[in-house]
């Protein structure tokens, strides 16, 4: 009779130990970090990324170079020029060395950036897992480049491809905010030339980085979040991988265990939070401010209803309460935004909320998944529509 309760036992208890193995695994910081980051998780070993020719960019059309922290960190970053300058300029730059360059600033790579005032770039902010120029990311940047003339500066944050250290929350924004201050002080390019757009874990840094620099009086031409989230521990709460083998779910059984698991998350990067801090900031002292959330509805890695939370959060930091007016509950807040919305098919919306020089946009965009909708139709309109390309001619 007893033999009877074996499978079922084994059916449960299996699953069951290796799960509870997991989350005490997931519990200690290496581990978690590992996880979460995926840095080791790469292609270096077949792929150059010293050859970007490899990925059908021209011969020097992309500079790769080392960038350095404030904490001592060296970090590895691809220029790309638009390939119209660069065929402006095609002979000149084939006769330069070729790979990683010892000084970017001794390169006609270079000089073309920092010495045109009309000079227009995005810096890239990928997700976790690979490389700079890993699957889909090279797609995005000829994307961008290839038939326009847009400047992309991209990163391998700590720890990832060729840079030193190890990730962490506050060590990725110092990376990034590296790469801001090269774009500001090494080639002059003003802020309202600049873009910030980062991908699923790049969209949680590029918060962080907008952050430091918008309570520095610094605005950028816009801030774009694709494949968002609004903050870690909040988004495993209810996080399945490939949309089906869940995280922290089955914890909810128990709000008390839960809560205590989402408590040991280390690096929460709680986006929301910085997106409300951004947007109140940047309305008391009326300086300005494009931010705008993309999404695809079939993201099964992060759902879209996380850029809701994010949007939620940005226009929370535009309806300040300080005038001590009652904050508006969630079931008011719904139709207002239903008011701004426009809705282009089941699956498809975009709603928007400005006041004076903020805007926060949300778009939902009905196929793409989590990667490939960053070189669909939405991210370069985007891009575009932040560099005034769309205005139409007066």
């Amino acid at each position: 009779m007893k033999s009877r309760y074996i499978l079922p036992a084994l059916a449960f208890g299996v699953p069951a130990g290796i799960y509870l193995a997991f989350l005490g695994l997931a519990a200690v910081p290496f581990f978690q970090r590992h996880a979460l980051y995926a840095h080791k998780f790469n292609t270096l070993f077949w792929h150059d990324v010293n050859k970007p020719e490899h990925w059908g960019f021209a011969k020097n059309q992309v500079t790769p170079f080392n960038l350095k922290t404030s904490d001592g960190e060296t970090i590895y970053a691809w220029h790309v020029l638009p390939l119209q300058l660069y065929g402006k300029h095609q002979d000149e730059l084939v006769a330069q060395p070729v790979g990683q360059s010892p000084d970017i600033t001794k390169t006609l790579n270079f000089k073309l950036l920092k010495e045109n005032p009309n000079s227009r770039l995005v810096i890239s902010l990928h997700g976790n897992a690979g490389h700079i120029a890993q699957s889909w990311r090279p797609q995005f940047y000829h994307t961008l480049t290839d038939t326009s003339d847009i400047h992309i500066l991209a990163i391998d944050y700590r720890g990832y491809g060729h840079s030193t250290g190890v990730p962490s929350e506050q060590g990725l924004i110092l990376d990034a905010i590296s790469a801001v201050n090269f774009a500001l002080h090494s080639a002059k390019i003003p802020p309202s030339q600049i873009i910030i757009l980062g991908q699923s874990l790049g969209t949680a840094v590029a918060s962080g980085i907008t952050q430091h620099f918008t309570s520095q009086g610094i605005d950028f031409a816009s801030v774009i979040l694709v494949a968002g989230f609004s903050s870690l521990p909040r988004m495993l709460a209810g996080y399945a991988i490939a949309g089906w083998v869940p995280i922290l779910a089955p914890l909810r059984v128990s709000p008390w265990v839960l809560e205590k698991a989402m408590g040991m998350v280390v690096d929460k990067w709680d986006s929301a939070s910085r997106l409300r801090e951004i947007v109140r900031t940047v309305k008391e002292r009326r300086g300005k401010l494009n931010l705008q959330l993309i999404h695809a509805a079939n993201d099964w890695d992060i759902p879209c209803h996380e850029d809701d939370k994010l949007f939620a959060a940005a226009v929370d930091g535009l309806r300040s309460h300080t005038d001590g007016q009652q904050e508006p509950d969630a079931e008011s807040f719904e139709r207002e935004k239903q008011a701004r919305t426009v809705f282009t098919g089941p699956d498809e919306f975009v709603a928007t909320w400005s006041e004076g020089d903020i805007v926060i946009r949300q778009e939902l965009h009905p196929s793409g998944g989590h990667n490939d909708i960053m070189y669909y139709a939405p991210v370069p309109l985007a891009v575009m529509r932040a560099f005034g390309i769309l205005e139409k001619d007066v």
